[in-house]
């Protein structure tokens, strides 16, 4: 086990709280918790963010060897943008929370919705199994479209393989195009890692197939269901789903890969085909964009009622109790009782955190542009305790982010998923 594994959860124990499980969410302005259905009393206003906190935890992103972060938050008050160091190495440009940057696995929520929307039309069932859809695609037919979108068809997650040593592994993928069949051949080459629907095991494997799913009810690429279903419905100037292209074109943040050696020079790696992720991370947004497509699925402009509630159906993702998947999505508890619904990404390069309330009033995303650097990723998930919780007196921080960013490495995990490699799109 080397540095590019989260060796804890510890900090997603801290991330999630200290209270029960849910398998269902709650309403809107309402804690989610307690048994299954029920919501638990109204959640006190919340507090302003703590902008002093929001900015320390991007210096401390950049202290762990990222060359920029920056957290945009958007609320009652309006927003609120911090960046801190630069977003080019080269030029020594300055971060900026308008530029555009590759989000990784929140692409994963972007494919949900669509997926959601084709089982809104009665296009896609999801209990109904991949196969009938896809025939002969996957060897057992018990795997359904549910299974997919909550990790739990027991797919091996083929970049496991793929980037095991982190940049040999990613020049050999940067300017390849992949068809979704060779995706889904490489994880078939591995073993399974679960009966279908028996526990969560997080793998990119599971939305490829779901991108295929899309492509094929719909007869149209994936970027296409993307731009006519979220992107131009939403007004999201800065979203595109370029694959195959390589470029971030207009203000962008170029992206800094990590080697496995310590003290190696960072590698840019900000143009890519992203082709080895595809539907499930080779998305490109910016952070106003990524909080109104946020905002509007929380708030229900995106799903009927009945996907929505289906997308928030949450169940732990371990014996630990300590974190939460839907569809697609994911749910943190955190130390002030506030519970944020979201996704994060990691892609060579780039880590993002994509966060709003239930109700999507109000919402975060930060970026740092860096991967492989997991102490990076610990200290920008801080900016989640800092937006949404605000200002703590010194004896509670014990539960927040802040508590635990100078901790050993060997006792911190990153709070996305501790037992994932960096190196995959999540």
């Amino acid at each position: 086990m080397n540095r590019r594994m989260a060796v804890s959860a510890a900090l997603l124990a801290v991330i999630a709280g200290v209270g029960p499980a849910t398998t269902a969410h709650a309403s809107p302005g309402l804690r989610a918790g307690g048994p299954p259905g029920v919501a638990r009393t109204s959640a006190p206003a919340l507090p302003a963010p703590d902008l002093e906190a929001l900015v320390q935890a991007l210096t401390n992103t950049t202290a762990a060897g990222a060359p920029g972060a920056m957290a945009r938050f958007t609320g009652p008050d309006g927003v609120q943008g911090k960046t801190v160091g630069v977003r080019d190495k080269t030029t020594g440009a300055a971060m900026d929370t308008k530029a555009r940057f590759r989000i990784g696995s929140v692409t994963k929520t972007f494919s949900t919705v669509v997926l959601l929307q084709l089982v809104a039309e009665k296009k896609i069932e999801l209990d109904t199994s991949v196969n009938h859809y896809l025939p002969g695609l996957l060897p057992d037919d018990r795997i359904t479209v549910r299974h997919l979108l909550t990790h739990r068809s027991g797919l091996a997650d083929y970049t496991d393989a793929m980037f095991a040593d982190t940049v040999p592994g990613f020049e050999a993928v940067r300017n390849k195009v992949f068809g979704y069949e060779e995706l889904v051949k490489l994880s078939l080459g591995e073993p399974r890692t679960t009966e279908p629907g028996v526990s969560y095991k997080y793998s990119n494997a599971n939305f490829v197939v779901v991108g295929m799913l899309i492509e094929k009810v719909t007869g149209h690429p994936i970027a296409k269901e993307y731009d006519r279903r979220i992107i131009k419905r939403l007004g999201l100037r800065n979203t595109s789903y370029v694959h195959p292209g390589r470029e971030i074109k207009g203000l962008h943040v170029h992206g800094y890969l990590t080697p496995d050696e310590a003290g190696a020079p960072l590698v840019d790696s900000t143009e890519q085909t992203v082709s080895w992720a595809q539907s499930a991370g080779a998305m490109i947004s910016n952070p106003a964009d990524l909080s109104t497509f946020m905002s509007a699925l929380l708030s229900g402009r995106l799903l009927p009622t009945a996907q929505l509630d289906a997308m928030l159906t949450m169940t732990p993702t371990d014996t630990t109790n300590t974190r939460f998947y839907g569809l697609g999505l994911r749910r943190y508890d955190l130390s002030c009782g506030t519970s944020v619904y979201g996704h994060t990404g990691t892609v060579q390069g780039f880590y993002t955190y994509a966060f709003t309330t239930r109700d999507g009033k109000r919402s975060l995303t930060a970026m740092a542009n860096t991967s492989n650097r997991g102490q990076a990723n610990t200290a920008l998930g801080g900016t989640l305790e800092a937006a949404f919780c605000g200002k703590k007196p010194a004896v509670a921080t014990a539960r927040g982010f802040s508590s635990v960013l100078n901790a050993p490495s060997s006792a911190v995990a990153t709070p996305a998923e501790a037992d994932l490699p960096e190196h995959n799109a999540r």
